[in-house]
């Protein structure tokens, strides 16, 4: 999985994004398969995100957010685990997106 994705417009678009931690521990989690109409928006949201850079490293301690973001384009998969600090730019509107859009479920 990773790799740099690529930027043309993929049939088959989806993304999950699951937070954990936080004061109360529970994990949420987004789901969204993009319609075919939107497919080209999602492709760019995907593409943006520069998944093969190395994670800076995140700040210590409790009650923080964990982000796991996925995304698969056609057969191609992503996968990166962030903390809430990296969670900025490309990755950031990525996932306010997907919870936007995205069909959720809350676990304990």
């Amino acid at each position: 999985m990773g790799g740099t994705p690529q930027r043309d417009t993929a049939r088959r678009v989806v993304v999950t994004v699951a937070r954990t931690g936080g004061v109360a521990g529970t994990r949420r989690e987004w789901r969204v398969e993009a319609p075919p109409a939107d497919a080209a928006d999602w492709t760019v949201l995907v593409t943006s995100c520069p998944w093969d850079r190395p994670a800076a490293e995140e700040p210590s301690g409790a009650d923080r957010f964990v982000w796991e973001v996925r995304a698969r384009l056609d057969d191609h998969e992503y996968a990166r685990t962030l903390g809430e600090e990296a969670l900025q730019g490309p990755w950031r509107r990525l996932v306010d997106a997907a919870r936007g859009r995205g069909d959720t479920g809350a676990r304990d």
